[in-house]
């Protein structure tokens, strides 16, 4: 073999080399510049979490037993009537609808009008 097709042989290694090494070196770029995109996502997900977070910090606890009888009472009352309240609104609405519901008339839609 001729010393010149050893040459060949050497420069064709080096530019497939260079180009597979030209090729990762892209691939590799690619991969970092959408981490990069994935990571600023989270790092903006993130605070909006800690934000988020810091609206909803609980109240500090204060223990009833030395909290004022009265004030007790009242503050239990109150819930009783909230919730005899919201109990009301949601048996006016069922009746509301059942209403609706027993009045309706069958023949209004299309689908039932069968009178041909």
């Amino acid at each position: 073999m001729p010393w010149w097709s050893w040459v060949v042989i050497w420069v064709v290694l080096v530019l497939g080399l260079l180009g597979m090494l030209a090729f990762f070196a892209w691939w590799l770029f690619r991969k970092v510049m959408a981490a990069g995109r994935e990571a600023s996502a989270l790092i903006e997900k993130a605070d909006i979490l800690r934000q988020r977070s810091d609206d909803m910090r609980y109240t500090e606890f204060h223990s009833a037993v030395f909290a004022d009888a009265d004030l007790l009472r009242a503050q239990r009352e109150q819930a009783v009537a909230d919730r005899q309240v919201a109990r009301q609104a949601r048996r006016d609405s069922r009746v509301r609808r059942g209403k609706i519901l027993v009045r309706a008339d069958p023949f209004r839609y299309s689908y039932l009008n069968r009178r041909t």
